[in-house]
Formats: structure tokens, sequence, C-alpha cells
């Protein structure tokens, strides 16, 4: 038997390995798992080139529980005495940090090596036992035992046939790593696609209404994984069934992309694009990493563009930089690289099934676009790329090309200024009368009710040269797209003041929601009021909603157009209405407001050019309590209006009309809509 210590103290290796390599407990199985595959596949690659002339057997790598402990076992190349001094008892040759330090820039040299892995055992084990006889003529089986202090024993012992056995004595507080659904899960997480058949018990099926094992192995992985084969070889149902596997819950994938590289660097893999269904964060970290088949992580936001972690699939290179635990990615030229590859075999995948069958594109059209708008948004090169498969849909569900939808509209939605107006809804019950009113017109109006589509507009009209999109209820339909300068005000101020105050009086509190009331010639035919809201304010808001740092709009108020129609019978007769029952009473207040008016003005003008020290104090106050006279006058004109209206049922059922159209009308309003519009039908 030989002692021996490890060459540091226990304070330093253990700790170090635990804190820097290793920031999750579960990763020792994939690590001797996959240490028992590599020296697997070193004897596969010795016979192959025939310095291993012996027969290779099975080279099923088999993990075992015991009452205490874990094994993980293979049939490959083993190790002598020899070797264990090299790769366990020197790794920290001067010191884990020394360790660390040497290998920090090149982690590909630590990857798949033996000694860094098998120390990961000592996260959920007390003791850890190497038995290992090499495949070398006349080697001897050897035996290795640490309890985790710099002390170990090496010493000869029995085993006929050549391979390892890794036995993890686990430690009090690691209990469940004991249990077979922990181990089962673990390794169907990180060990389901090694290149080796990896055995974890034995089979199960029911007998005499219980299950029991039978004498076949349970192989838990598939040595050889769809993205390991070529296209060629697969049909449409492979790939089909390869993502049910993934995802057993998630609906069949709209098509998928199929990677093999082997220059500038190697990657093999498969990506689908899946069916979103709304929010984009609950469908990220879907793409599985592996490096030669050994589970990575899912995190790829290092390789994969930011707006294709929306995607779903696998992704395995041996070039992709990690750290030494094989745990995440490390910054490095190959990422950029790789990254740039994916995006364009991404958008030549979508650019060919555009190209070859836009028929299938367009169906698929309202599943692919957010990913094909994530990616111009968030990526300038994808645009250049995107730009001539990415589509726009209109309300009658007809797609177009940004070039063909310009070519479209272009006669017919350019303004005095020859700006193109790109006409949009976002939602097609609730913008149906506005949307009708501007087909009516002959336009053509836009349905943009996705997650992005926001944000899409803003891009655009940056992107398109002298174009504005409008949301088709943001003004009266022939406002819309002004193509000749606006004729004079419709009614006279009196009149305009009269019904502003009319039906602003009879307006509904809502909380965080303004109105301005004007009125408009918009045609006999047209609806009598309408409501409309900025297209700048309103986009802002909606901005806010998705964009740090424009918070301030959010908590604006709501600002909304109340707009009534000149020329529509009923407004033409409420304003007969209120001259013959209010003039007389507004008369004398309206003459003694212009008289305030006609003397305040004087003042005013008397004072023009002089300092605020050399105007009188008396004209001063004169000044003060004419402006004090004329807002009482004015309160006292609009008291009247409003007494008015208030006995006037129409105007409030105009009102009411237009909010309901608007989905605005709620609560006891809404109540009293309904109660109002029985008593106008009796």
């Amino acid at each position: 038997m030989q002692k021996g210590n490890i060459g540091v103290t226990t304070e330093n290796i253990f700790p170090v390995i635990k804190k820097f390599l290793y920031s999750d407990h579960e990763i020792f199985l994939r690590e001797l798992v996959s240490n028992a595959v590599d020296a697997t596949q070193k004897l596969k690659t010795l016979a192959s080139i025939g310095e291993f002339k012996g027969e290779a057997g099975d080279l099923t790598v088999h993990v075992s529980l015991g009452k205490d402990t874990i094994t993980v076992s293979d049939h490959g190349i083993g190790l002598t005495a020899e070797e264990i001094d090299k790769y366990i008892n020197q790794i920290a040759f001067s010191g884990a940090n020394d360790f660390l330090e040497k290998y920090k820039n090149d982690a590909n040299a630590i990857i798949g090596h033996f000694g860094l892995g098998f120390y990961s055992a000592f996260m959920v084990a007390k003791k850890v036992e190497i038995i290992t006889k090499s495949y070398q003529d006349g080697a001897k089986a050897v035996k290795w035992t640490c309890d985790g202090s710099p002390e170990f024993t090496i010493e000869d012992t029995d085993k006929a046939e050549r391979g390892t056995d890794i036995v993890l004595y686990i430690d009090d507080d690691c209990k469940e790593f004991l249990e077979e659904a922990r181990i089962s899960s673990l390794l169907k997480k990180y060990c389901s696609f090694l290149p080796i058949p990896v055995a974890f018990g034995k089979k199960k099926e029911w007998k005499d209404g219980k299950q029991v094992e039978t004498a076949e192995d349970n192989i838990i992985n598939d040595a050889n994984p769809l993205w390991t084969l070529k296209p060629s070889e697969l049909k449409d149902e492979d790939y089909k069934k390869f993502y049910r596997d993934l995802y057993p819950m998630s609906d069949e994938p709209l098509f998928w992309i199929h990677l093999n590289v082997d220059y500038p660097f190697h990657l093999t893999g498969i990506l689908y694009f899946p069916k979103v269904k709304s929010n984009i964060e609950l469908n990220k970290n879907k793409i599985q990493l592996y490096c030669n088949q050994v589970y990575v992580t899912d995190s790829v936001e290092g390789i994969v563009p930011d707006f294709l972690t929306l995607l779903h699939g696998v992704l395995d290179s041996p070039d992709i930089p990690l750290n030494v635990s094989r745990s995440y990615l490390q910054s490095d030229s190959n990422v950029k690289k790789i990254s740039t590859y994916i995006t364009k075999k991404v958008s030549d995948r979508l650019q060919s099934i555009f190209k070859n069958d836009r028929k299938q594109f367009e169906e698929k059209w309202n599943d692919l676009k957010i990913f094909i708008n994530y990616g111009m948004l968030t990526q300038e090169d994808f645009y250049d790329r995107a730009k001539d498969f990415a589509l726009l849909s209109d309300t009658d569900g007809k797609h177009y090309t940004f070039e063909e939808y310009k070519t479209l509209i272009k006669d017919n939605q350019t303004d005095k200024d020859g700006n193109l107006i790109y006409l949009y809804a976002n939602n097609k019950d609730e913008q149906y009368s506005y949307i009708e009113a501007a087909k009516n017109k002959g336009y053509n109006v836009l349905l943009m009710d996705g997650q992005l589509d926001v944000a899409m507009v803003s891009m655009l009209e940056q992107k398109f040269e002298k174009v504005r999109f409008t949301r088709v209820d943001s003004d009266v339909v022939d406002n819309l797209i002004v193509k000749e300068d606006k004729k004079s005000d419709v009614l006279e101020a009196g009149k305009q003041e009269a019904l502003s105050v009319i039906f602003k009086s009879q307006l509904p509190q809502m909380e965080k929601t303004e109105f301005n009331v004007m009125a408009q010639a918009l045609g006999e035919n047209a609806s009598p009021v309408m409501i409309t809201q900025s297209e700048y304010m309103r986009r802002m808001k909606e901005m806010a909603n998705i964009q740090a740092g424009m918070s301030f709009y959010g908590e604006m108020p709501d600002m909304f157009n109340l707009v009534l129609n000149a020329d529509h019978k009923l407004v033409k007769e409420i304003l007969a209405d209120e001259d013959k029952k209010c003039a007389a009473a507004v008369a004398p207040i309206q003459k003694e407001m212009d008289d305030v008016n006609n003397r305040r003005n004087d003042l005013k003008k008397k004072q023009e050019g002089k300092k605020d020290e050399d105007i009188p104090t008396a004209e001063k106050d004169e000044v003060n309590d004419l402006d004090k006279k004329w807002e009482e006058l004015k309160s006292q004109k609009e008291g009247l209006f409003a007494n008015y209206a208030a006995q006037n049922k129409v105007v409030r059922q105009l009102i009411d009309l237009a909010l309901l159209q608007n989905g605005m009308l709620k609560g006891e309003a809404l109540n009293n809509f309904v109660k109002r519009s029985i008593d106008l039908i009796k």
C-alpha cells in the first residue's frame, strides 16, 4: 500500500474547486459520466488505429446506486498507478489557485481532463474510491482512496476487466443523490445524448400488478442524436419526433434548420421555430447547448443572437469556449463568428421558404413575425437581410412585402406634402367603424396587432423615406391623409363655444382622461360624434410601457378629441334648440363680457411699452378686477349652457354612443345609457 499527499491542504483544493469550478452540486454526475465516456471513446480510437488489439466487448457505461454509494463504471482505457499519480494526485501540483491560473485562458485544455472532472465528486461524497485497470498488457489493477483530505492511499486490488469504477460514499447532507428518481432526472438532463451507451439499472415491466426489473440494461441516452446525422438521411417526421422528445407538451414546430459546419469552426445542431403564444420571456432558454454531446447549459445568450433565443433546439460545438467546469460560456472571437453564422443560416432559411413557397410562408406569418420583427428591431444586419421577406398584413388578411405595399398605396395615400401615409389598426373589432370609413375613401388599412408592432412602427418610419404611420382612429377620416389646405372654421366662434361647453359639461368623469371638444364639417352621412386620439401622444404612452426612460409619458393623462359633425342633422338641431332656449339669457351676459373685454383691452393698450413701476396702481387693480369679472361672467354663461345640456337627452345620448363605440362606457354611465335608450325608444 502506498500513502501520500496530493500536494495542498484540505483548506485549499476542495473549497476552491467547489467555489470556483462548480456552482451546482449536481454537476458531479455529468463530470463522472462524461469522463467514463471519454475513457471509452479513447479505447475505440486506439482500436481504430491498431494500438489496442483486444476484444472491445460491451462498452456501455453503467451508473448504479448502493445503500450509501453511487458507482460509475466503464470499460474504457483504465488507469495505471502512474497515471493516477499524474491525473489525480498531481492535479494541484502547485496549489489549486496556481492550477486555475495556469488554465484560465485555455479552458479547452481542461475540458474532459479526468482529474478535474473527478474532483467534482467531493462536492457530494465524504470518501471516493477509484478501482481501475489499464488496457495495457500486463497492467495491474489498483485502488485509490481519499476522504477529501490531502491524504490518499493507493494499493493493488483485484479487477478482472479493464476500465474504471468510481465509487462515491455519499455525504450525510447529500442523501438526495441516493434517490433513484433524482439520479434518473440528472442523467436525463446531462447525459441524454452522450456518444456511448449509458445504463442506469435495469428496464422494468409490469408483472403481477407491480413493476419488476428485467435482465435488460436501462439505456438512458441516444448515442446518435438527430443533429449528428446527415440531413439527407432524415425525414420531416424524424425532426418532428425529435422535437416532441425535447419538448413533450409543445405544439408542432413551424419548421427547422439543421446546422452542420466544419470550417472555420465546428458546429452542429437543429434549431426549431416554435409557435409562440404570447409572452416572449416565457419562451426563452429553450435552446440546449452541448459540447461533444455533453450538456452544458440552456442559457445561450452569448452565442445565439438575442432575437433567436426565442427558438428551440440544440447546438453542439467543441469550439465554443466554456469555463473549466463546462458550466457557462466565456468571451471569445469564435462566439461572434458562430453568432453571425447562425443569423445568416436563419435568414437564408426564411428567404428560401419565402421564395419557394410563399403561400406556406404567409400562412405561418402570424407565428413567424415575432421572431422576424424582434430580429429587425435588435440587429441591424438582420434587418438588412429580412427586409425583402418581412411582410405587412392588412385588415382583409392580405400580405405584402415592404416594396409591394409601397407600390399599392402610393397613388391614393400620399398627402399634400408628399408623405406616404400608412394607415393601421391594432384591433379590427374595436376600430371597425374607423377601418370601414377609411376603406370607403379607398384607403388600405394595415393590421398591426402584434406584441412588437408599436416599436416596429417607429423603426419603419425611420427606415422608410417620407413615410408616416397613422392609426386609423387618430382623427376623422378626412384628416387622416390631408391632400389640400384646410378650410376656415366651420362655425362662428359663439356657436363653436356653445357646442363645446354643452358637450363637455355632459362628459363623464374618468380617471387620468381628458377630452377636447371641437366641431368639424364631416358631411351629412358621417357620424354626428366621434372620439379620436392624437397619434403622437398615444404612441408615446404605448412606448412608455415597453421602453425604459419614457415613464414620463406613461404618467400623463390620456388625451382624446370629441369631434362633433357640424353637418349632421342632430348637431344642427341641438344648436338651433340651444339658440332658441338660451339666447335671451346669454345675450346680456355676452354683452357685459364684451364690454369688460373692450375696457380691459383699452387699459392694456394704454400700458404697452411702460415699465411695471410706471403703471398706476389704480390701473393695475382695475385690470385685475376686470379679469375676475370676465371669469365670473364666463362661468355664468357656461352654467346656462350646462343647465341646458343636462335637460337635453340627445346630447348625453350622442356622447355615450361615441364612448360606447370606443369601449369607454362602463359602470354607472353604461347603466344610465341603457335606461335613457329605453326612454327614448318609448
